[in-house]
């Protein structure tokens, strides 16, 4: 089995000893500058003149300046904007202001794993990974617990880049659940190929194909709704706790039987086929390349499939039947957006 760190193996007193720079503040960069600075470690946030998080930022006790000046100030430097800003981010404000020896911190792979970003020899660069939105990490935290994270190291120019990172996860909280030893290609390569074939596009697919046959087939669509949607959380949160042992424990037999003989028939050998083409697309960086090459270029595509998917009549009725269960604490992106 790989290496897993707890508190025990993880020295806090060595991120406490250092300045360390947040370089964005949303999701995650908000959890981790509040989580460290709850850890006794010295935080600033590095963010852009102008942005809205700032007063977000400051609001919460945390001084905020320009990423390049939080990059000068900091021994070290975690990057937490989104992955295809990040490349031209580290050019001109980062990279320039990294003295030899300091440590450069990613929560995901992807711009060191495609070379996007090649940082000087000299330069620590790890991996503190937090498997859980950065919500959760800031929530789990101040109740007392954890949520699992990943460490890796690419550079060790100092020979303390591994000691020093498992620190910085301990002071957000990660070794009181546990610290998977991993490596940057094999983090970047199985997140990317997770939220594609299972857990945010395999998902969404498997949601509207079947809320769509059973609409084509006659049913209401508030029942497809309830039935294909509404209820997944049930059966996720019984698998969340326990595995699937537990959800089919929980279930009824007919339930059970059904998911024994009708799952490997929805994903069966044309599915399994199409998941290893996705990983493939993946490892030879043929997804990378295409996304960044449309965000690059106004995220026409990306658009177009945002704004497709939001006319989805699953949408539609979800977001009606939604706002009838107050107790569900429903949003909607248009609020949500509001605030950011």
């Amino acid at each position: 089995m790989a290496k897993t760190y707890y508190d025990h193996d993880a020295d806090l007193t060595l991120i406490q000893a250092k300045k360390v720079a947040i370089i964005g503040y949303g999701s995650q960069g908000h959890a981790h500058a509040l989580n460290l600075k709850d850890s006794g470690v010295q935080v600033k946030v590095g963010l852009a003149a102008g942005s809205k998080s700032i007063a977000k930022a400051q609001k919460a006790g945390l001084e905020v300046t320009t990423p390049a000046e939080a990059t000068a100030w900091a021994d070290v430097v975690m990057i937490l904007t989104p992955d295809q800003t990040q490349a031209k981010l580290y050019a001109e404000e980062i990279g320039p202001n990294l003295k030899p020896g300091k440590l450069l911190l990613f929560a995901h792979g992807f711009n060191i794993h495609f070379k996007t970003i090649v940082p000087d020899a000299s330069i620590d660069v790890g991996l503190a990974a937090p498997k859980a939105p950065g919500h959760r990490v800031r929530e789990v935290f101040i109740e007392g617990g954890g949520t699992p994270g990943l460490i890796a190291v690419q550079q060790d120019a100092t020979g303390t880049a591994h000691a020093l990172t498992l620190s910085y996860l301990k002071g957000i909280g990660c070794t009181r659940a546990g610290v998977l030893e991993t490596t940057f290609k094999e983090e970047t390569e199985t997140d990317l190929f997770g939220e594609q074939a299972v857990l945010c596009g395999g998902v969404s697919a498997l949601i509207k194909a079947g809320y769509e046959t059973l609409v084509e087939a006659g049913y209401q669509p508030e029942s497809a709704y309830f039935e294909v949607l509404h209820e997944l959380k049930l059966i996720v949160d019984l698998i969340y706790r326990g595995g699937l042992a537990y959800m089919r424990y929980s279930i009824s037999d007919t339930a059970e039987y059904g998911d024994y003989v009708s799952g490997p028939r929805v994903i069966g050998p044309e599915s399994r086929k199409a998941m290893k083409q996705l990983l493939a697309e993946i490892q030879d960086g043929s997804f990378a390349r295409r996304f960044l090459a449309d965000q690059n270029s106004g995220k026409k595509e990306f658009l177009a499939f945002r704004e497709a998917e939001a006319k989805h009549p699953i949408e539609i009725v979800g977001k009606q039947l939604r706002a009838q269960m107050p107790f569900l604490d429903p949003v909607t992106v248009e609020e949500v957006a509001k605030t950011r």
